[in-house]
């Protein structure tokens, strides 16, 4: 390399005349050669392996840390948890029952399902299952004695089956392909105060319905409708029930009167059994000689079972005006 600079100061100092061009390329020639130099030098030295450059106390010092790191490590936990692991699978191989175990299984369940015949419910069949899993369990533990004679493979047949059925009796009826819907049980909570009504009829929105709406919280009235109330909309009770005497006050002759009013005010809008969805602010206005009631108050559970959309609480208000 310093053979082919010499060269090149040579060449560019070789002629009698200076030439600024012929310097300014030798030395740019000179600058590469030792950029070459350079990257090449650190590309032999990085590729030696990594040890040859600890010190001998720092190859000392590395070791020392591995056998600290191993000596902190839960080894007598790791012991333990792999013993466990194992005894728990050893006992879960015990506990896998063979196919014809199963078979026979299955076949004294449906058969005592069968007593009950077609129309039982799932109460009578749970509690079918039950009487079967006692009356089982207790005549597999009087097959193998309490003693550690039971050592025949009946008595191990038997027992290994009465385990299973007292460990996951659940699981076991899965297994054998039979499986029957868990209990549910619905609990209506009761948050109200102590000296709060059912219901709070001062919870409707707007103005207090004067004394001659008659007005009935959570009430729903039959009727022919005289007003729709899908089209007819009143912001408050109030306005529903002025809109049904306004109307009857100026109906002409032969035309129907409004004699009752039902109003919608719940902002989610309200449940009715028919076909459409009634919103917010709904104002019918109806006309019945003797006013019957739809609902009143709650829906009955027996209705809710039925109708499974239904709300607790009828969420109409309505009242019968006066003629």
């Amino acid at each position: 390399m310093w053979t082919m600079a010499k060269s090149v100061l040579e060449w560019a100092m070789g002629g009698r005349v200076f030439s600024y061009k012929r310097v300014t390329i030798s030395i740019c020639l000179f600058n590469l050669l030792a950029a070459i130099y350079v990257i090449r030098s650190i590309s032999v030295f990085s590729s030696y392996p990594s040890d040859i450059w600890h010190t001998t106390d720092q190859a000392k010092r590395v070791e020392e840390s591995a056998v600290v790191r191993r000596a902190l490590g839960p080894v007598e936990l790791f012991r333990l948890a792999e013993k466990l692991r194992a005894n728990t699978l050893g006992k879960r191989r015990e506990l896998e029952l063979a196919q014809s175990v199963k078979r026979k299984l299955a076949d004294e369940i449906l058969q005592r399902l069968r007593v009950l015949g077609d129309g039982a419910n799932l109460t009578e069949q749970r509690e079918a299952l039950g009487l079967w899993h006692a009356e089982k369990l207790k005549a597999l533990k009087q097959i193998w004695p309490i003693s550690e004679e039971g050592s025949s493979m009946a008595a191990k047949e038997a027992k290994m089956l009465a385990s299973a059925l007292e460990s996951d009796w659940v699981k076991l009826l899965e297994d054998i392909g039979l499986w029957i819907p868990s209990i549910v049980k619905n609990y209506e909570i009761n948050d109200r105060p102590e000296n709060a009504t059912e219901y709070e009829e001062d919870a409707v929105p707007g103005p207090p319905l004067p004394p001659e709406c008659h007005a009935e919280p959570h009430t729903d009235y039959d009727g022919a409708a005289v007003r729709w109330g899908l089209t007819h909309h009143k912001a408050t009770a109030a306005d529903c029930c002025r809109a049904c005497i306004d109307q009857a006050n100026d109906a002409k002759l032969g035309q129907t009167k409004c004699n009752i009013w039902v109003y919608c005010p719940s902002e989610f809008g309200c449940y009715s059994p028919d076909i459409y969805e009634h919103r917010y602010q709904e104002c019918w206005l109806k006309q019945a000689k003797k006013p019957r009631l739809n609902f009143k108050d709650k829906y009955s559970e027996t209705y809710r079972d039925s109708h499974p959309t239904a709300p607790v609480a009828v969420p109409w208000i309505s009242g019968v005006i006066s003629s």
